[in-house]
């Protein structure tokens, strides 16, 4: 492979402007996430320990393997919208007894808005998600002691979302640590299995198990979790000791911002040992196409440079769509922005996506994106700190690979920028 060579002297004006944007975005991004972890205030946090009860973080933290990574998603959704930051749902893909899970916890210190629309839009996108990619779902609920009445009711979404679960065979699990009202009062009638703490008990359904207390209900569910047999059908890693890339990632503070950005400079933070292989680099230079490995995992990736596709571009693309498809690789899209021919044979390819600052062209399993100048609402799967991209990103492969990574048997013959059938 070619190690890229892209050392930068972070002194440079540009690259000091460019690194002091970053970090004031991401100042205001942290204080967007300290509201979120707050939950419904002081008061309310201070009165809900007072009952013996556990905080939705708290119950995650619990329920993990120890000292296993936790990919949060969406934390700051609603972030600069008139609703509540975060949701008041904590999701997120964990190991739980050895096994990748989604995990759906609401927080019951933050009254239920019947008209703020994102807890059931993040509650529908972990349940995609984990049926997308085979993973185990594990819903910690409770609503708000006093939850408001009136508004709109929990429409179908939802339970076609869960539905996808079982026609999947993935195993759904539901822990009900207090009374559940509104979207949340389905999780545990379209969930498997359902452990209720005894407290509760009588005023939430059946419960295939009953629970002494939350530490116990949470216990259950990792006993639960162990019973499985489950494994992986995606392929392991193919280097389980990585290199680590041979530049700092801290220089990406520096990287994502500036206007004539050089996808390889990012690359080369965020690789394996900075190695790439560059395809067709003669040909579409809007367009940097090429393989490399991220934690162990082969892939291909599409980085743009901001400069619009040519049709040279375009049938670069589609001709490294198609390679990726044929050898069953992961395709990463850095900020990329594709035309109708490259959208099409994306809609052919059936390898896992991962897209990063690209939106959601080609139906990714993931979407994240950098701090921008301004907040966005609905944020994907998360606003990342680029420092952090390689992380996120290896998080993500390992949880497509729990499903089976397989291209499309056969995604056309790319002729003057189209997918032929």
């Amino acid at each position: 492979m070619t190690v890229l060579d892209t050392a930068i002297d972070p002194r440079t004006p540009a690259y000091l402007e460019s690194r002091g944007v970053a970090l004031e975005r991401l100042g205001k991004l942290e204080a967007a996430l300290d509201e979120a972890r707050a939950g419904g205030g002081e008061k309310a946090v201070t009165r809900h320990h007072a009952r013996g009860k556990l905080l939705p973080r708290e119950r995650v933290e619990m329920l993990l393997d120890q000292d296993s990574p936790f990919l949060e998603l969406s934390p700051a959704a609603a972030w600069g919208t008139e609703f509540a930051v975060g949701a008041g749902v904590v999701t997120g893909i964990g190991v739980v007894e050895g096994v990748e899970c989604m995990i759906i916890a609401t927080d019951p210190t933050l009254p239920r808005n019947p008209v703020d629309p994102y807890p059931i839009e993040k509650i529908r996108r972990a349940a995609r998600i984990a049926a997308t990619n085979r993973l185990p779902l594990i819903n910690l609920v409770e609503s708000a002691a006093e939850p408001v009445e009136g508004g709109p009711q929990p429409g179908g979404g939802l339970a076609r979302d869960l539905g996808r679960l079982a026609a999947d065979r993935v195993p759904s699990f539901c822990v009900v640590f207090g009374p559940i009202s509104g979207e949340a009062a389905l999780l545990p009638e379209l969930s498997d299995y359902t452990i209720t703490v005894r407290m509760t008990a009588g005023r939430t359904g059946p419960a295939d198990q009953l629970a002494e207390d939350e530490r116990d209900g949470l216990r259950l569910a990792r006993q639960c979790v162990r019973r499985l047999n489950w494994r992986k059908r995606g392929p392991q890693p193919r280097t389980f000791l990585p290199a680590t890339p041979k530049y700092d990632p801290e220089d990406l503070l520096s990287i994502v911002g500036l206007k004539d950005q050089d996808p390889r400079e990012i690359l080369a933070r965020i690789l394996d040992g900075s190695d790439f292989d560059e395809f067709k680099p003669a040909q579409g230079s809007a367009l940097l196409t090429g393989w490399g490995e991220l934690h162990g995992y082969p892939v291909g990736v599409l980085a743009g440079t901001g400069a619009p596709h040519s049709p040279a571009e375009s049938q670069k693309a589609i001709h490294f769509i198609q390679l990726a498809n044929a050898t069953d690789t992961a395709l990463v899209f850095l900020t990329a922005q594709f035309g109708p021919a490259e959208t099409e044979a994306l809609a052919h390819s059936t390898v896992p996506h991962l897209a990063l600052d690209t939106g959601r062209t080609g139906d990714p399993r993931f979407v994240f994106s950098w701090p921008a100048d301004a907040p966005v609402g609905r944020d994907d799967d998360g606003v990342i700190d680029p420092r952090d991209t390689r992380t996120v990103l290896g998080l993500c492969l390992s949880a497509v690979h729990s499903a089976v990574v397989e291209g499309a048997g056969h995604v056309g013959v790319f002729r003057s920028g189209k997918v032929d059938q």
